[in-house]
């Protein structure tokens, strides 16, 4: 059943993105008549002249509008996907900030109240969205660093694009992850993600193994996944500043400084295709304790070109074991 006004409904339904009720009536009604002058559209829309004029004036100023080129008494509609998708951007920034603010809050909340109630200390969130949202509210608000270990399972793509993290890199905050090397020989993680990364300016470094996954912002915050191993992580715990803060930033720095410098051995993109530098990829692989299934897939290299230029690193080295090739290779200052 048709509305008993023309475009009521869509008045009504763009509401919620701060446009009036009158104003969605009349861009309803000049999407379905196109090159309508204001008492046309004030006919359908049951709307006074006046009313029409005002709405199509609001409209034009929100780019949703414009005069016709020839009939300057007319009016065109900008294409719904341009003018309403700007709307709902604007409103989700607005929500994007707004969620930002509620975070802010309740971290003073949490610091004001963690003296009188430690339960303060320990937050609770659970699905992926949320804990996707803490992870943005994360990288957005802190102040002068974020370390992470970086391990699967994953919530998001971690092949993904970080503009997010390299905008916030531009803005001077720094970044210190520690790779496990399940993270590193992930398909096109390497190249697309954490090479991206450290181009920016993030500073990555690789273990074997990691004790858990971890995020860090500056002194005040850390999340880490309720689940353990390989199941889904879809529950965590937000530790605030405590004890448990404390501990975890020093379990950081110590798997920090045990763990091998990735920007270092890998070099730049440019000296890719040198044979020192493959030199350099393996050996920063091989002493993040990457097999060779690993180093294959993460340099995208095959099974039969990996153990050749392996061979060949041992051959120059004047190495029989890998333990003896990295000693050659800490000698000559390759790592």
């Amino acid at each position: 059943m048709s509305d008993a006004v023309p475009g009521r409904s869509a008045g009504q339904a763009l509401g919620p993105l701060g446009l009036s009720e009158p104003d969605g009536q009349v861009y309803a009604a000049l999407v379905a008549s196109p090159q309508s002058t204001a008492e046309e559209l004030a006919e359908s829309c049951g709307l006074t002249l006046q009313q029409s004029v005002r709405a199509l004036d609001r409209l034009a100023q929100q780019g949703m509008a414009t005069r016709a080129p020839v009939d300057r008494q007319r009016y065109l509609p900008v294409a719904p996907d341009v003018a309403i998708g700007t709307l709902i951007g604007h409103r989700e920034s607005e929500l994007r900030r707004a969620r930002a603010e509620m975070h802010r809050l309740m971290d003073a909340f949490r610091e004001a109240s963690r003296y009188t109630d430690p339960a303060h200390s320990v937050e609770v969130l659970t699905g992926g969205e949320a804990i996707a949202q803490r992870l943005e509210h994360i990288t957005e608000t802190s102040q002068y660093q974020v370390r992470g270990f970086d391990r699967p399972p994953y919530i998001q793509d971690p092949v993904a694009p970080l503009t997010l993290q390299r905008r916030r890199l531009k803005e001077g905050l720094r970044f210190r992850t520690v790779y496990d090397r399940e993270a590193v020989a992930w398909p096109g993680r390497l190249e697309r993600n954490i090479l991206v990364g450290v181009a920016d300016g993030e500073e990555a470094r690789v273990r074997p193994t990691l004790p858990m996954k971890m995020i860090i912002s500056d002194d005040r915050m850390a999340i880490i996944p309720i689940s353990v191993g390989d199941s889904v992580l879809d529950a965590a715990y937000v530790i605030h500043p405590s004890a448990l803060l404390q501990a975890l930033d020093t379990l950081f720095e110590a798997e920090w400084e045990r763990a091998v410098q990735l920007q270092a051995a890998i070099g730049t993109a440019e000296a890719s295709l040198e044979p020192e530098a493959d030199h350099r990829k393996l050996l920063g692989l091989l002493a993040a304790g990457l097999t060779d299934e690993s180093i294959a897939r993460s340099l995208g290299w095959s099974a039969r070109t990996t153990q050749r230029r392996l061979q060949s690193l041992m051959r120059s080295l004047g190495a029989t074991t890998r333990f003896q090739a990295g000693m050659a290779a800490r000698e000559r200052g390759w790592l």
